[in-house]
């Protein structure tokens, strides 16, 4: 997983916004999309909760789905999980 602001070099199949959300929401809502995703495929998230960060890797870490990349600027984060 990378932290830079390089672009995806890895197709995305479904791209969730979940801005201006809070803990719990944009977990909650990410677990609701990749069940409807199928295995090996990439979910795109989008967020701003300046907590995102810590609850993606606890959330990917616990579960099978694989964070691929990070990406932080100064007005969100945007996370690439491909389904386990």
């Amino acid at each position: 997983m990378t932290t830079a602001g390089n672009s995806p070099n890895f197709a995305i199949n479904r791209v969730l916004d979940v801005t201006g959300l809070a803990c719990p929401l944009p977990i909650l809502k990410t677990k609701v999309e990749l069940v409807r995703m199928q295995s090996g495929e990439v979910l795109h998230v989008i967020a701003t909760d300046p907590l995102a960060p810590l609850d993606f890797r606890a959330f990917c870490l616990r579960t099978e789905h694989e964070l691929l990349q990070l990406i932080e600027t100064a007005e969100r984060f945007e996370f690439f999980i491909r389904k386990a």
